[in-house]
């Protein structure tokens, strides 16, 4: 079957994509991920991407204690561009993705190199290529769960930075580095817009706050 391109306004989104599964990494569209690159099959999956459109698919295994070469992987993953790419002298890559857009994977390829590579359909996920919308981010109900969270995961934080950040830049920035179990971690990436991942998350972050038996005390006064 001849290999197809999906456009979108200002994009050009291959069919297909090359995948990278790891566990409880989580990339979003306009979010910045730095990645160490050891293993020979993915260094190959890199120079690859180089010569070509850069694209690499993130993706988490479905199951976080697979030993398996090739573990099964759920069916959406988020595709990013290199946008920082460096060679270290033992070898490795260090490379920055910037994500772009997510996609479902339609089927796996079966295919020579020694990295996976799937056939990625965008058609859900337009919106992910169009600026971002604030309207729904509930930052009263978020800024609340994230102080109780970080203080029962004894996690500090520059608040004058998290006051002073975006709604969207905050809510996907928060996504992709706290701590949440892998599940978790696919929830926030399918959630359908930011708004709802914005909710996704405040309730995960109060569920860990209950969990933890924190949330009792009156913090109203700390900053």
């Amino acid at each position: 079957m001849a290999e197809q391109q999906r456009h979108m306004p200002g994009h050009r989104l291959p069919e297909r994509l090359p995948v990278f599964p790891l566990t409880g990494v989580l990339l979003l569209p306009g979010g910045k991920l730095p990645l160490n690159i050891f293993e020979q099959r993915y260094l190959d999956m890199v120079s690859d991407a180089l010569s070509g459109d850069r694209m690499i698919g993130m993706v988490q295994p479905t199951d976080p204690t697979h030993n398996s070469h090739t573990p099964d992987i759920y069916p959406v993953g988020c595709a990013g561009r290199i946008t920082v790419y460096e060679e270290t002298d033992d070898g490795r890559y260090l490379i920055t993705l910037t994500g772009l857009c997510r996609f479902d994977i339609r089927e796996e390829l079966s295919t020579t190199t020694r990295y996976r590579q799937v056939l990625a359909d965008w058609s859900s996920y337009a919106d992910d290529l169009e600026p971002p919308d604030e309207t729904g981010i509930d930052r009263a109900c978020l800024l609340p769960a994230l102080r109780a969270y970080l203080d029962a995961a004894d996690i500090p934080a520059d608040w004058n930075a998290i006051e002073n950040a975006s709604s969207v830049a905050l809510v996907n920035y928060l996504s992709m580095i706290c701590p949440f179990a892998p599940n978790e971690k696919q929830a926030l990436l399918e959630a359908a817009d930011v708004a709802e991942r914005s909710k996704v998350m405040t309730s995960l972050m109060e569920m860990a706050v209950m969990q933890s038996g924190g949330g009792d005390g009156d913090d109203s006064q700390r900053h």
